[in-house]
């Protein structure tokens, strides 16, 4: 018997360690794109910005590249990603948040660079990395107007675990 809650804690203790290290690996994968996209989108904001007609030149510039590394890469490089590239780098060229470092998932970014507001977009980013959120809960979050009822309430605090029990 003995043996057996052995082996099974050798067991237990193995698989938290792959774990942890494909979380990790993770998360290293997805930070890499999200600042691959941030680069790609700086540099067709630049090129574009070279063009000497930047509607036409635009258009066509995002529609050749979609087409070239489409075929060098595969899926994820339609005109639409481009354009989000574009606007991803322009929103976060000067970065607002207390770390110069992407942290949280491309489809997180998707969401939050729609946040006009720079300071409700800090706070959701801060509050999406330090609260662990899931996209569903990014936008529950959003849904539930979270950054305004902490703006306007007396008790701040008391709103924000509201938020967070659900």
């Amino acid at each position: 018997m003995e043996i057996q809650n052995k082996t099974e804690i050798f067991y237990e203790n193995i698989l938290n360690v792959l774990k942890n290290s494909r979380e990790k690996v993770l998360k290293t994968v997805n930070i890499t794109m999200v600042k691959t996209y941030f680069e790609i989108g700086r540099l067709i904001l630049e090129e574009e910005q070279k063009g000497e007609y930047r509607g036409t030149y635009g258009k066509e510039l995002l529609k050749t590249l979609s087409i070239r590394l489409t075929k060098e890469f595969g899926k994820g490089f339609s005109e639409t990603n481009l354009k989000q590239m574009k606007t991803f780098y322009d929103v976060y060229k000067i970065r607002q948040t207390v770390s110069d470092e992407f942290k949280l998932s491309w489809s997180h970014y998707l969401i939050l660079m729609r946040i006009s507001n720079i300071e409700e977009r800090q706070f959701y980013e801060i509050e999406a990395f330090n609260s662990n959120w899931s996209l569903r809960e990014l936008r529950r979050q959003l849904d539930s107007a979270l950054y305004e009822r902490l703006v306007l309430s007396r008790d701040k605090e008391s709103v924000k675990e509201l938020s967070l029990k659900g």
